[in-house]
């Protein structure tokens, strides 16, 4: 017997009205602060992945699916939505539009990642970029939008890690500080620490492995080591941030997992769970665009793990409503009836009511139940008399109070 595929999931039917209710309120959100749909492709070149990720991460080495197609092509399927995002930014030309050039996406995404509770191998990603601005209040607009994407839903109990992670100009100054701190110990780090000290010094403190964490926390500091700008910049998202009154702390040891993060860096973690339990993410990456073959363009976005979002939903018991509910179950007894009912399903859909016709020859109770058990909100009953009179018998579920409706009447009493 099939099964689907480790670190995949089906979305049944009985969890679609979550779906739909975050992805409402994305898309509204976005439009709120002028953001525009962007879909990419499914797989891209993988170069575009190996020079924007880098080839030192974790994603690149462990976790792609790349592949070699039939004209000997290397693709790898999207793992993550801000490269493909800015490739299409510059081979569109979209430096020639008013800047910041803002797009928001909702895709799913593929990381060879161990599955755990909200997070899979295959995976919906809701994110947005705001490119070709430098500006500090833009950062602190993005923080507050992806806040405000939480707060519309409901879910709480979070804050915001906030950082800056420097930028050419000073980050080789910490990098060196950090790789003398660990080389010290090398010998107790992790097997993956090992090579990270060698080919991505920063992502050391992104460590998760319990054996590393004091090491970790006894790390050098990024903001000691920033340059004047970085610092300036910094100061300024803090100063916005709380002008927008967003919950924030710093945290000294977050960085990110992609090499492309310049400057600012931030989480949104349950106020308990810290960086391990993130529920989204993003930050600057002034040097992407360049690094893909671009002028120097600067930009920040922010993502987020659809299925983390759902799955908090579901643990704080969030009503979600359900728009496929269906408004009206048709049912009928006798050959004569059955052929009025279908009509009368056809009208009623055409009028924009969701409608159910019965099938087969079930009884008028069986029917009955199969409209309670669907969640049917009105019963509409054709009979023999139904026939007669030329009616319908119209059958409130939740209450079971019913009247006789003319059939030339239904359609509008029901829409």
């Amino acid at each position: 017997m099939y099964k689907a595929p480790r670190g995949t999931a089906d979305v049944l039917p009985a969890d679609q009205p979550y779906w739909r209710y975050v992805t409402q309120h994305a898309e509204r959100l976005c439009q709120l602060y002028g953001y525009k749909r962007i879909d990419s492709p499914l797989f891209e070149e993988a170069g575009l992945f190996n020079r924007s990720v880098g080839e030192g991460t974790d994603i690149v080495e462990k976790e792609t699916y790349s592949f070699e197609d039939r004209g000997h092509d290397l693709l790898t399927l999207r793992p993550e939505g801000t490269a493909p995002v800015c490739r299409a930014y510059l081979e569109h030309g979209m430096h020639n539009l008013p800047q910041p050039v803002k797009l928001y996406y909702i895709a799913p995404s593929f990381r060879y990642e161990r599955p755990q509770a909200g997070r899979y191998r295959q995976f919906s990603q809701f994110g947005f970029e705001a490119i070709g601005v430098q500006d500090p209040v833009l950062d602190a607009e993005v923080i507050d939008m992806a806040w405000q994407f939480y707060q519309q839903l409901s879910i709480t109990g979070l804050t915001v890690l906030l950082n800056s992670i420097g930028d050419k100009q000073c980050r080789p100054a910490y990098l060196k500080a950090i790789v003398e701190h660990f080389s010290a110990r090398k010998e107790s780090l992790c097997r993956d620490c090992q090579v990270r000290l060698q080919k991505n010094p920063l992502r050391l403190l992104d460590c998760k492995e319990p054996q590393d964490q004091a090491l970790i926390q006894g790390a050098p500091r990024t903001i000691d080591y920033l340059c004047q700008d970085c610092k300036d910049h910094f100061r300024q998202v803090e100063s916005h941030l709380r002008a927008l009154q967003v919950p924030y702390r710093l945290e000294h040891r977050l960085v990110r997992g992609l090499d492309y993060y310049t400057k600012t860096v931030f989480e949104v973690v349950p106020q308990e769970g810290g960086s391990q339990s993130s529920v989204g993410a993003g930050g600057r990456y002034d040097d992407l665009i360049e690094e893909l073959g671009g002028k120097p363009t600067p930009a920040i976005g922010f993502a987020a793990g659809m299925e983390r979002v759902v799955l908090n939903l579901k643990k704080l018991g969030t009503a979600v409503p359900d728009d496929a509910q269906v408004d009206a179950y048709v049912m009928f007894l006798g050959e004569e009836a059955k052929e009025r009912a279908t009509l009368l399903a056809q009208n009623l859909r055409a009028a924009g009511v969701k409608t159910t016709l019965s099938f087969g020859e079930r009884s008028l109770r069986a029917q009955m139940r199969h409209a309670n058990s669907i969640g049917a909100r009105y019963a509409l009953i054709l009979g023999e008399d139904e026939v007669s009179s030329n009616s319908v018998l119209v059958r409130k579920m939740d209450d079971s109070s019913q009247e006789s409706v003319p059939l030339t009447d239904v359609v509008t009493r029901l829409r």
